[in-house]
């Protein structure tokens, strides 16, 4: 006789074994209609499952998170099944729901295409249609091995292969196609709608490793409604247009190449970008009392053992042997190093906290199949800076740190950010007293700051918990950007000591701390924020300035001086173009501000502004347009 508890308290008492599906009908016929899957107890079930003893329930439909993943796990199986309809032989790999949609990975000689991708739907909508009932049964693991090497589906070999001898292994059945999946699913097809959408095919290694088979992978989203499928795929056409790499090549801001993957060259106009970024962040960081140091790209191995990282990173460091016989690495991080830094000359509880920052390259491995532009790169820079201050000043320095990441957020135009609080890993150094000390202390300094969090079990540096500030975009995406954890367990392992008021020698407390993260990163974010029309004040190339002919070059290149003079970026057009073409190129460029030169101007000693985005012209007085746009070309706080 079970006795069901519900989210709010209630409690329903069943005089049987009930299923998942009974007891909402029980709570209402409408909850049951809508009724995706449920947990018990916190664990995800399937709504066919048996309850035979007291438990806490909770119902989850398409609004839930936990329902709308299920939706697109099934569907996923429903994508699996129609591409082994239409293409006989087809072998299966994984196939997972993911941000906004799904994906399968395929074993097949011939390549999918954009007419394959519209025949697997209109299969999928038919097996939707026929409305087919799941279910589940549970086989013998060697069974499953054995079946399955039968069948010539060696992924899923693999997979059974990594479950431990003795477990039991869940199999799925859609009518009779069935899957290995561990759950959970929805009562039948028809549950998942009609509402999704296969967007594309892109390769991926088995596994993520190289080494291994190249598979196709066949994307999809999928959504509760038609409205949400379709306003999602407008956001990811007008993604694509925003697409950094398209718009970088546009705007001639930087190229990668094969002979060195996951690293940029940045071009003239690119480096602009990047450097005003790093002056204004230099700025802001000067003010907030950081002191900006240099710390070595290559550290010997002994280092990187005594710091940890050795053992928990050691597989994405690029390393290099001597001859004589010396392990080096190039640095994936600047954390050692400035441990490094503090350790010289004795220290004082009164020179705390100490602000150490870097604008320090850091290199690390990468699979080449997931790199992506500069939002994913091998070789990066990092508006690092660490943090070196006592327990009592943990929380303190937590909100400096936390109001100068939002601040500069504002000024870069994210005013939406969110922040999440996440805690030890399993894999982590330390004793778990340090990190009930560190976790409380990095809480504490959360909740100070009054802004609303979430909270990510488990996902926590390895030396400390952390907060991670996601930023949400003009077209609603979220980026993780800046960071900052606690660390009790670095200091110590690396000797880093101060004096106390009580003269004994304590270990401090370190604060790791990024508020771009990567400035590469960054950079692609901020170009698919803006579409490439960046705010006037960062903007990499502000000001071109166009004579209308041969005779008016002399006064445009006098206007270009006075511009760059007063600490504008200008350009002067003296190609043999005509000036509409001038227009259409410099347009494309996301240049801000076009001004023509001709007679008029000249006369009186002014410019036609043409602004980005509008045939509208302006003429105004020169010496006034210098003045009114060098007040512009500052960053918002300044």
């Amino acid at each position: 006789m079970p006795l069901i508890t519900l989210p709010d308290g209630n409690s329903i008492d069943f005089p049987n074994k009930v299923t998942g599906l009974e007891v909402a009908e029980k709570i209402s016929k409408s909850l049951s209609k809508q009724a995706l899957i449920m947990s018990i107890d916190g664990e995800l079930k399937d709504l066919f499952s048996i309850i035979e003893k007291d438990c806490s329930i909770k119902i989850f439909t398409s609004r839930d998170q936990e329902g709308l993943d299920a939706i697109r796990h099934d569907t996923t199986h429903i994508m699996a099944m129609a591409v082994q309809k239409i293409f006989p032989g087809t072998k299966l790999a994984i196939g997972p729901a993911i941000k906004d949609g799904f994906y399968y990975d395929f074993y097949r000689e011939d390549p999918f295409t954009p007419k394959d991708l519209e025949k697997i739907e209109i299969a999928m909508k038919e097996i939707v249609e026929k409305d087919e009932i799941t279910r589940r049964e549970v086989w013998e693991r060697d069974k499953t091995k054995d079946h399955y090497s039968k069948l010539g589906e060696k992924y899923k070999v693999e997979l059974v292969d990594m479950i431990p001898e003795g477990n039991e292994v869940s199999i799925y059945y859609h009518g009779k196609w069935y899957d290995l999946c561990r759950g959970p699913h929805l009562l039948s097809t028809g549950k998942i709608g009609k509402h999704f959408k296969l967007t594309k095919v892109a390769g991926a290694y088995w596994r993520g490793d190289s080494n291994n088979e190249m598979l196709q992978r066949i994307y999809g989203t999928c959504w509760p409604s038609q409205k949400e499928l379709d306003d999602y795929l407008k956001r990811i056409e007008e993604a694509e247009k925003r697409d950094h790499r398209k718009l970088g090549k546009e705007m001639d801001l930087f190229h990668f190449r094969e002979e060195s993957p996951g690293s940029v060259f940045w071009h003239e106009k690119g480096w602009k970008l990047f450097q005003k970024l790093v002056a204004y962040m230099r700025d802001r960081q000067n003010k907030a009392g950081y002191k900006e140091v240099n710390t070595p790209e290559i550290l010997d191995r002994a280092l990187w053992e005594k710091s940890g990282h050795w053992e928990k990173y050691g597989e994405h460091m690029y390393t290099s042997k001597t001859p004589d016989e010396k392990i080096f690495a190039i640095k994936p991080m600047n954390c050692p190093g400035h441990v490094q830094v503090f350790n010289q000359g004795l220290k004082s509880y009164r020179d705390l906290p100490l602000r150490i920052s870097e604008f320090g390259k850091v290199h690390r491995y990468e699979p080449s199949g997931a790199l992506h532009g500069l939002l994913r790169v091998r070789a990066f820079t990092q508006d690092d800076a660490h943090i070196f201050c006592t327990e009592d000043q943990i929380t303190e320095e937590c909100l400096i740190v936390t109001n100068l990441i939002l601040d500069i957020y504002k000024d870069l135009g994210f005013e939406n950010v969110i922040l999440k609080y996440s805690d030890r890993p399993d894999l982590r150094v330390g004793d778990d007293n340090v990190w009930d000390k560190a976790e409380k202390a990095l809480l504490d300094a959360v909740k100070a700051s009054k802004l609303e969090y979430t909270i990510n079990k488990g996902e926590g540096a390895f030396y400390g918990p952390k907060i991670e500030f996601v930023l949400r975009d003009a077209i609603g995406r979220d980026w993780q950007c800046g960071t900052l954890q606690v660390d009790l367990n670095l200091p110590g392992r690396l000797e880093a000591s101060f004096v106390d008021s009580d003269g004994t020698k304590k270990v401090p407390v370190m604060l790791h701390r990024a508020l771009f993260g990567s400035l590469e990163r960054f950079i692609g974010i901020l170009i698919e924020n803006y579409a490439g029309k960046f705010p006037f004040w960062i903007a990499p190339l502000q000001v071109v300035v166009i004579p209308i002919s041969e005779e008016f070059d002399a006064y445009a290149k006098e206007v270009n001086e006075k511009i760059n003079n007063v600490g504008m970026n200008s350009e002067v057009d003296l190609k043999n173009h005509n000036l509409n073409y001038k227009i259409r190129e410099h347009s494309l460029s996301k240049i801000p501000l076009l001004l023509i030169c001709g007679k008029k101007e000249v006369d009186s000693n002014s410019v036609t502004i043409r602004r980005l985005d509008t045939n509208k012209q302006e003429n105004m007085e020169l010496n006034l347009f210098l003045k009114k746009f060098s007040a512009l070309n500052k960053a918002p706080s300044n």
